[in-house]
C-alpha cells in the first residue's frame, strides 16, 4: 500500500476541468449523450490530457478511445486495460463515468513518480455510449466490440430525434462499414480493471473509502408500446375512448407491485413518450422503458413475462393494444475469481461488494479477465446531480488504481 503523493494532476483538478461541459439548467447535473458536443468535447479533453503524458492514442471504429503506455517495443499482446467511459444519463453527475478516465490518468502519473516502469503495455479506454441514453442500449460499444450484438442491429439503432447509430457515426467521421466485433482486439488484453464512483452507500456505512467489486446484477430494458385511438381532449367523451395513456399508468402501477413481490427484483420505468404528444390532445400511442434487474437471470426473465401478460390485460381492458420488446439484456456477471483475488491482496481490507449498476467491465468479462473498484460515494446516490465523491477519496481512489495496475503490469502473471 502507498499513502497518497502529489502527482503532476489530481483527480478532483482533473474533473474541475470538464466541470462546465454539458450541464443542465433545467434538471440540474449533466446531460452527456455519445457523440454529442459535451461528449465530444470530453473526448478532446481525455487526448489532449493522454498527449500531454506521452500516451499513444487509437480510436476504432465505433469511436472508441484507447490511450496506451507502450512499452520501447511497442508490443501490444499481454497488455492490461483501465478506463470507463465519457457519456452520462440525462441530469446525471460528475462522476460516473469520467472518474475512471480522471483517475487512470492520475495513475499513470503515480506510476512515473514513483519511478516504476512497466513489464506489459497499458491502454486507458473510453468506451462510447456506456449509458444508452442516446440509442437505447447500455455499453453498446463494449457489447460491438465483444460481439454480444450483431453490427448490423447496432447501427440501425435510432436516437430519439430519428438518427441511426450509422448517421451518426458517418458524420463525425467514422465508416459504418467498419463496425464489426473485435475479440482479437479485445483479447491482446490479459485482464480490464474499471474504477467507478459507488452507485449505492454501502461504503459510508462500511466506513471505507474502496471496495472491490464482486458481481454486477442481470439486468435488461424492454420498451412497451400502448395503442390506442388518438382523439380530441374536449370532443370525446370519456365513456368513447380507448386512451393508451391511462393504460400505461395503470401498468406502471402495477409493474411496481410485480417487482416488489420478488425479493431482491427491481423493475424502473423512467422514461414514457406520449405520441403526438399535445396537452389537449387523447394520445394514438404511448411507449415507456422498463427496467428489470434481479441477480437470478431465470427470475428476471419470469418478472418480465409477468409483465408482458399484466400489460396484454390492462391494455385490452382500456380497448388498447400493447407490445413489450426486448432492447438489451446481460445476464448477472460474476468477475474472475483469480482476478479479484490478486486484487484483494494488493488493497488489503477493502471490502468485496456487488453492484446492482451495468458496466462496461460486465460486458467484457465475458471475453477476458474483468474486475472493478468502487470510490465511496457518501449521498449513496447516483444518477442524480447528488451524486458526489470526496476529493480525498477520489484521489485514494486513483492511488490504489495504481497500487494494482502496478502489480499486473510488473510481472509475467496474467490477469
Amino acid at each position: 500500500m502507498h499513502s497518497p503523493t502529489n502527482p503532476t494532476h489530481s483527480v478532483a483538478g482533473l474533473l474541475a476541468e470538464i466541470a462546465e461541459i454539458g450541464t443542465e439548467s433545467l434538471r440540474g447535473g449533466y446531460y452527456r449523450p455519445v457523440f454529442s458536443t459535451a461528449e465530444l468535447d470530453l473526448r478532446e479533453w481525455f487526448i489532449a490530457h493522454a498527449n500531454a503524458r506521452g500516451l499513444d492514442v487509437e480510436i476504432d471504429a465505433i469511436g472508441t478511445i484507447r490511450a496506451w503506455w507502450h512499452l520501447p517495443s511497442r508490443v501490444t499482446t499481454g497488455a492490461v486495460l483501465t478506463g470507463s467511459h465519457l457519456d452520462s444519463v440525462p441530469g446525471g453527475g460528475a462522476f460516473d463515468g469520467p472518474l475512471g478516465i480522471a483517475s487512470a490518468l492520475v495513475a499513470v502519473d503515480i506510476l512515473r513518480a514513483r519511478g516504476f516502469v512497466p513489464e506489459k503495455p497499458l491502454a486507458i479506454a473510453a468506451f462510447p455510449e456506456e449509458e444508452g441514453s442516446r440509442f437505447g442500449v447500455a455499453c453498446l460499444g463494449s457489447r460491438i466490440l465483444t460481439g454480444a450484438i450483431t453490427p448490423a442491429r447496432a447501427l440501425a439503432l435510432r436516437d430519439p430525434d430519428g438518427n441511426t447509430f450509422a448517421e451518426v457515426l458517418a458524420r463525425n467521421g467514422f465508416d459504418p462499414g467498419a463496425v464489426d466485433a473485435d475479440l482479437n482486439g479485445i483479447r491482446r488484453f490479459d485482464s480490464f480493471v474499471e474504477l467507478h464512483v459507488e452507485q449505492g452507500r454501502a461504503l459510508i456505512d462500511l466506513d471505507a473509502p474502496l471496495a472491490i467489486g464482486s458481481s454486477i446484477l442481470g439486468h435488461g430494458r424492454w420498451r412497451a408500446s400502448v395503442r390506442g385511438e388518438g382523439n380530441h381532449a374536449g370532443t370525446t367523451l370519456m365513456t368513447d375512448r380507448r386512451d393508451p395513456m391511462v393504460a400505461a399508468a395503470r401498468a406502471i402501477h402495477v409493474i411496481r407491485d410485480l417487482a416488489r413481490a420478488i425479493d431482491g427484483a427491481r423493475a424502473t420505468v423512467g422514461r414514457l413518450q406520449p405520441v403526438p404528444g399535445g396537452t389537449n390532445v387523447i394520445a394514438s400511442r404511448v411507449d415507456f422503458w422498463i427496467d428489470v434487474r434481479h441477480p437470478d437471470d431465470a427470475v428476471t426473465k419470469a418478472l418480465v413475462e409477468e409483465i408482458r401478460s399484466t400489460l396484454g390485460v390492462v391494455a385490452a381492458e382500456e380497448g388498447c393494444h400493447s407490445q413489450l420488446i426486448e432492447e438489451s439484456f446481460s445476464s448477472t456477471a460474476h468477475f474472475d475469481p483469480v482476478l479479484r483475488t490478486r486484487l484483494e491482496s494488493m488493497l488489503e481490507g477493502a471490502p468485496v461488494l456487488p453492484t446492482g449498476a451495468g458496466h462496461d467491465a460486465g460486458i467484457l468479462a465475458s471475453v477476458i479477465p474483468s474486475a472493478m473498484l468502487f470510490v465511496r460515494n457518501p449521498s449513496g446516490i447516483s444518477h442524480s446531480p447528488e451524486e458526489y465523491a470526496t476529493d480525498l477519496d477520489a484521489q485514494i481512489g486513483a492511488e490504489r488504481l495504481a497500487d494494482v495496475l502496478q502489480g499486473l503490469l510488473a510481472g509475467d502473471h496474467p490477469g
